[in-house]
């Protein structure tokens, strides 16, 4: 029963409540939360950077769980190529207890996080970016001190099985990007447990 109320506290702001957020194009917003070593984390901490991986997730969702290692890689992968990996955790901690602060630490230390995770507390940096699931991606490119959303979504095609995807959104994003090329496409779907929001 009690998962049963939580799932409805969860669904209490409808999608219809929610803002709208990002398109790709659209500057990257700004946002200023506490990362896991209880640093501030903002878009200037990465001014050095070529771009970011911004992946909303968390502790406790199934989906976030079977694409934790490919955020892991992407992060190794392309962090060396100017492109790091920042995850985001935008649940509300009092809804899914997995999602606290201190369970944050605590599976970024058994993981061996080497990129930012970052507990957005008031969830208004979900809200600005329009962050709907977990994991939900934003590619977002720096060029002359701009930050440019250049993707939205999935990370690949298949959340289930690694072994069987097909396409590599976010990998093909950033290949393009560094190529000069496109991003086609821009926009996929996020698959994943919608973020738990808090009562407004």
């Amino acid at each position: 029963m009690a998962w049963l109320i939580a799932m409805f506290s969860a669904i209490s702001m409808s999608a219809v409540d929610l803002p709208d957020g990002v398109k790709v194009g659209d500057p990257a917003p700004d946002f200023n939360i506490r990362n896991i070593d209880n640093k501030r984390i903002s878009l200037s901490t990465f001014k050095e950077a070529k771009g970011i991986i911004l992946v909303f997730t968390c502790n406790s969702c199934p989906f976030s769980k079977k694409y934790e290692d490919r955020i892991i890689n992407l992060h190794t992968k392309y962090a060396g190529k100017g492109w790091p990996v920042l995850a985001v955790n935008s649940n509300d901690s009092t809804i899914s207890e997995e999602d606290s602060f201190s369970a944050m630490q605590m599976l970024a230390s058994e993981h061996g996080y080497k990129f930012p995770y970052g507990l957005d507390e008031t969830q208004t940096m979900a809200m600005k970016y329009g962050a709907r699931r977990t994991p939900h991606v934003f590619l977002i490119q720096i060029n002359n001190s701009k930050f440019t959303v250049t993707y939205i979504g999935a990370i690949d095609d298949n959340a289930n099985d690694p072994s069987k995807v097909e396409t590599r959104f976010v990998e093909n994003a950033i290949d393009n990007m560094i190529k000069g090329e496109p991003v086609e496409p821009s926009i996929t779907k996020a698959i994943g447990c919608t973020i738990k929001w808090r009562n407004h």
